[in-house]
């Protein structure tokens, strides 16, 4: 066989694994649109929880084992489940109306996924990192690590 067609089989060999790689992305993007999807609506439950100041609507997005982290008045803090849905009331803040909640970053590889969120309370800037793993088919945030500061330093 000639140096050209070679190259030009080659070149078609390229194009047509190129063209095959497309397609099965393209065959995956329903399932990853649908996690995509899943993640967000999970992560909304959670900032519905800090919206009603509801512990019983707070601990609904995340798995029973689950922890949160991070720095809170200068001191390391980690909570149980349990612990962290405690600190809430049972109603929504009174300056619930100001605030807001968006998530920023979205990662998912098969079960398991990560996001970074933005929380501003007041004048209290959070940053969450949640952990959530996919299990019985519902995503579920296994784990949070926060970090804050003033609105002012933004």
């Amino acid at each position: 066989m000639s140096h050209m067609a070679l190259a030009t089989q080659n070149w078609l060999a390229t194009v047509l694994a190129i063209a095959m790689a497309g397609l099965s992305n393209d065959a995956a993007r329903p399932a990853a649109d649908k996690d995509d999807g899943d993640v967000r609506a999970t992560i909304q439950q959670y900032f519905n929880g800090h919206a009603t100041g509801d512990p019983s609507e707070m601990r609904k997005p995340f798995l029973p084992s689950a922890h949160i982290e991070g720095i809170r008045d200068g001191s390391f803090v980690s909570w149980t489940l349990d612990e962290y849905c405690a600190r809430f009331s049972g109603r929504p803040a009174a300056d619930e109306s100001s605030r807001r909640r968006s998530i920023d970053v979205v990662e998912i590889s098969g079960d398991a996924a990560s996001v970074k969120a933005t929380l501003i309370h007041g004048p209290t800037v959070f940053t969450d990192f949640l952990l959530l793993v996919k299990v019985d088919g519902a995503w579920k945030i296994a784990n949070k690590v926060y970090t804050s500061h003033p609105v002012s330093q933004r």
